[in-house]
């Protein structure tokens, strides 16, 4: 039986990546464990818990102890007195065995309970890394606009002063002036959705929607991902469909304890008044037995001998483990493709990744070409925003691949990290 949270079954998220080629896991951790804490879900969950633990403290019951009493109007006449009332006391107890079995059966239903909780947590570590990294898209996004909007003002000026020296025209200028008014409206409508998503954020944590959240606004992959060392069998969505077999073959091995024989002790006491002492003249008796009071032990036992329903309770309990055995071959393959799937878009992510990266590169040499033709010529400012063009867009497409990876990151943890 547990008594508090059991390691074995505690699995959260621990992001251990290098410090920096990581989205600063040592910032995720402790929003995770915030959420832990002040979730009322979790809380829901821990109470729940509780409840079947306070459960296996039930099981140790037994039947109602049976008192009676009676008064004899007419007085009943024997031959050592009249019988002027009956007092009974009797307790039932149940089959030899059966109050331990009841409570295993209690203790295996809040192992179940417990699991229920366990995956609980594991959920809301996912929802939180998966809306942190949702931040940090969102954030990566801004400071991207920010850095192209001051790479548009450093080419309005260089419009400028080549529309002084009638070596371009205003047209350019006022094309560049049209693209940053565009970029500074994306990067508005990106703090807006900045601006909710912290308050998602910030209801899983169960504290102000108004909270801030620091997110980091750059990152990189790992250029090696961690080994997948662990199996899916740890995953607490299988491990419940193990505690439930077992509750199931509790509750069996309780169907029998109670289809036996229950049996009971008790007592009666019938109170005798004395008869007077000349009546004793007529009659062969023993003075000394005379208003003696009649005590009487009884065993009773109570046998199902026409009850069917024991019968049928095991065979639903042998279905139910069929069932229940069933529902985890479906959820485990479930699992596995879940866990091929996050492997997969993981490992795109990093491709992606190394591919935006070498052509986020090569039009940053195409600026850096146009850029120098200014120092002897003309530049196209066409071509030039075309190049700019391409370089916002490669590194959104970087951010997506980031954002991508260390989601799915999260997803294999959760299936698999122990």
């Amino acid at each position: 039986m547990k008594t508090g949270i059991d390691t074995r079954y505690f699995l959260i998220f621990c992001f251990s990546l290098f410090a920096s080629a990581t989205i600063a896991a040592q910032e995720l951790q402790p929003y995770i464990q915030e959420a832990l804490q002040n979730n009322p879900n979790i809380q829901a969950f821990e109470t729940r818990y509780a409840i079947a633990e306070e459960k296996v403290k039930e099981a140790q019951w037994l039947p109602n102890t049976e008192f009676s009493a009676g008064y004899f109007v007419g007085k009943p006449q024997t031959r050592v007195g009249a019988q002027r009332a009956r007092f009974s006391a009797k307790q039932m107890l149940p089959w030899f065995g059966t109050i331990s079995t009841r409570k295993k059966y209690a203790t295996s239903r809040a192992e179940t309970d417990y699991m229920d909780y366990v995956i609980a947590k594991r959920k809301l570590a996912l929802a939180v890394s998966q809306s942190y990294y949702n931040l940090y898209g969102i954030k990566a996004q801004q400071a991207v606009l920010e850095k192209n909007i001051q790479l548009l003002k450093t080419y309005e000026t260089l419009a400028l002063t080549a529309v002084e020296v009638n070596t371009t025209s205003a047209v350019d200028v006022l094309r560049i002036q049209i693209r940053q008014n565009e970029l500074q409206q994306r990067k508005e409508v990106l703090e807006e959705a900045f601006q909710a998503a912290q308050v998602g954020f910030n209801n899983l944590l169960n504290r102000n929607d108004n909270t801030a959240v620091v997110v980091p606004a750059f990152a990189f992959i790992p250029e090696k991902d961690p080994l997948l060392l662990d199996s899916i069998q740890v995953n607490p969505e299988l491990l419940r469909y193990d505690t439930m077999y077992a509750s199931v073959q509790q509750a069996e091995a309780l169907n029998q304890k109670q289809s036996a024989p229950r049996w009971g002790v008790g007592i009666d006491v019938v109170p005798v008044e004395a008869l007077p002492a000349f009546s004793f003249i007529y009659r062969d008796l023993d003075l000394s037995a005379n208003g003696k009071d009649v005590i009487m032990p009884m065993v009773s036992l109570s046998v199902p001998l026409f009850n069917k329903r024991y019968a049928s309770k095991t065979k639903q309990n042998k279905l139910r483990m069929q069932e229940i055995s069933l529902q985890k071959m479906e959820r485990q393959n479930g699992l596995e493709a879940a866990l091929a799937k996050a492997v997969a878009q993981r490992n795109e992510a990093r491709i992606a990744f190394t591919t935006q990266t070498k052509n986020l590169q090569q039009a940053k040499d195409a600026e850096q070409i146009l850029m120098k033709n200014y120092e002897t010529a003309s530049v196209d400012f066409n071509e030039l925003l075309d190049i700019q063009e391409l370089q916002l867009k490669f590194q959104y497409q970087q951010i997506g691949s980031i954002q991508q990876y260390f989601t799915q990151a999260a997803i294999i943890n959760y299936l698999i990290e122990q």
